[in-house]
């Protein structure tokens, strides 16, 4: 399962920033953007996130996914379009067919909240192996 690759790299560059804090003892919330061409199903994403929390800093912690919009730009006149799903890719102004995505295919912590309510710093996008 995809998500499931996903929720344990998400633990684990959010175990690693806590290292780095020093003090932290729990996570109470991750905010992850996820694009709609990400290829992630958000209600997957989060019973693998609360499955693979058990037993770590972050057990208990609420996964927060906030929803990326797909956008193309026209390499030709230049429109920009909500490419929606299934996407879009030709562009509806002049029908051309070289596009370039520009948003959309994102995944990446937003934003991190400790127990003590303090934020952590944001996250660079999540690098998952294969």
């Amino acid at each position: 399962m995809h998500e499931m690759s996903v929720a344990l790299a998400v633990i684990d560059q959010v175990t690693e920033a806590a290292e780095r804090a020093g003090d932290v003892t729990a996570v109470r919330s991750v905010r992850l953007r996820v694009g709609e061409l990400a290829g992630v199903a958000p209600d997957a994403l989060s019973f693998c996130f609360e499955l693979a929390c058990a037993g770590t800093l972050l057990e208990g912690a609420e996964l927060v996914t906030e929803p990326v919009a797909g956008r193309a730009r026209c390499t030709s006149c230049a429109h920009e379009w909500a490419v929606g799903m299934p996407p879009r890719l030709t562009c509806p102004g002049c029908g051309g067919t070289r596009t370039d995505l520009c948003a959309g295919r994102d995944l990446q912590i937003a934003a991190v909240e400790w127990e003590d309510g303090t934020p952590a710093p944001a996250g660079a996008p999540i690098q998952e192996e294969c």
